[in-house]
């Protein structure tokens, strides 16, 4: 196991780009070590990057996913860090829970508006 990775090697393996990772890191999401203009990442900035992209997936903002991550390194450390991931995962989960809600209902609109419409070329002598 490599002790560092490229900036290439993470993109080619997370599907990023290089722009993503310097957002990454001008966010202060990670911090890579540097040799001159070269970033090399540790196992645990990889690590990062794997939650990262994933706190992104299922919906999570930048502020969001940082500060679950700075509460990993405040005390209570990763207890906290936990507590507040499942807030967070129960906030996204009704907050999808409402849009699905909202789709429902907006599908059963316009399925009124379509029999209403139906109906009315069908009193006027309109096939379809």
């Amino acid at each position: 196991m490599n002790k560092y990775y490229s900036i290439t090697e993470l993109t080619r393996e997370f599907g990023i780009s290089t722009r993503t990772l310097r957002f990454y890191e001008d966010e202060g999401l990670i911090h890579p070590e540097r040799r001159g203009r070269t970033r090399l990442f540790r196992p645990a900035d990889r690590h990062l990057i794997k939650e990262i992209l994933r706190g992104r997936r299922i919906g999570f903002t930048i502020a969001e996913i940082r500060e679950i991550i700075q509460v990993y390194k405040d005390p209570p450390g990763e207890m906290g860090q936990l507590q507040l991931l499942m807030k967070r995962v129960e906030e996204k989960r009704e907050e999808l829970r409402q849009k699905r809600k909202d789709i429902e209902d907006t599908l059963a609109e316009l399925d009124n508006v379509e029999e209403a419409c139906l109906t009315r070329l069908a009193e006027i002598g309109v096939g379809t």
